[in-house]
């Protein structure tokens, strides 16, 4: 079991470290407030830096859209940076802009996927596996906002405990999780680790990727170092930046690929 870090002279408050496996199960120990509540409304310095402009370009607003292959997806514009998620999906992608020939923005995510194009009079085509060549989109309507989750200790406690049987699932074989952050970082850590086994599970459906994710044995999920993600030896690590938000954990596009892309 992991059982945090010890508190040194700083006095940080007391570290959230959970250890879960899910065929051999020990004890939890949560240092955490009485309920955990977490602001759900995160946005990065680094989103910030990264603001939409575009002054000859018309960006899209906030709402749901539609692409003409059928695919639905929420984009949220009301904060610094631009949110996106599709239909039956949990994953909220972070999208940077970035201008492109004859004065088209074009959007891409952490591990630099074109995923929206935006011309000039305010045009929108959306890029996935399945529409590599892009697909028209149009506003559908309105959307909520799209935030952070929050949890209580228990709730916390069970998601970890769900998020594992997942990845167990999906590998074939014991997956744990450890969770070692400070108070305040419950949401972007959550979300870190529903997003590494959405990852997880998509790589294990893959014929081409089915041998990668086999070798996942461990997720470590922290807030201690800059934030970063890697794999060696069965061991996903994800250090997040609680106070970046949605921005603060990487995509499952850049776990997959960090993955798959690891000897």
């Amino acid at each position: 079991m992991n059982s945090g870090r010890q508190v040194g002279a700083t006095r940080r408050p007391a570290p959230l470290a959970v250890t879960v496996g899910v065929m051999v199960f020990g004890w939890l120990c949560l240092a955490l407030p009485g309920h955990a509540q977490v602001s759900a409304n995160f946005q990065s310095e680094d989103s910030r830096s990264q603001r939409d402009r575009g002054p000859a370009t018309s960006l899209p607003d906030s709402g749901r859209y539609v692409s003409e292959t059928g695919q639905g997806f929420i984009l949220d514009r009301s904060g610094n940076g631009t949110l996106m998620r599709f239909d039956r999906s949990t994953e909220v992608w972070v999208l940077r802009p970035s201008p492109a020939p004859r004065g088209d923005v074009i959007f891409r995510n952490d591990a630099g996927d074109q995923v929206l194009r935006v011309t000039p009079n305010g045009g929108m085509t959306l890029y996935t596996t399945a529409a590599p060549q892009g697909a028209p989109v149009s506003l559908a309507g309105p959307a909520p906002e799209l935030l952070a989750p929050t949890l209580t200790a228990f709730q916390l406690m069970d998601f970890i405990l769900r998020q594992s049987d997942r990845a167990t699932r999906a590998v074939g074989e014991l997956v744990v999780v450890d969770m070692d952050i400070q108070p305040g970082s419950e949401a972007v850590a959550t979300d870190a680790l529903s997003t590494a086994v959405d990852a997880i599970v998509r790589m294990a459906r893959s014929p081409n990727l089915r041998r990668d994710v086999a070798r996942v044995r461990r997720i470590i999920i922290t807030d201690v170092g800059p934030r970063q993600v890697s794999f060696s030896r069965g061991t996903l690590r994800i250090v997040i930046d609680a106070d970046a938000g949605f921005a603060g954990r990487p995509s499952s596009a850049r776990i997959v690929r960090v993955i798959s892309e690891t000897q």
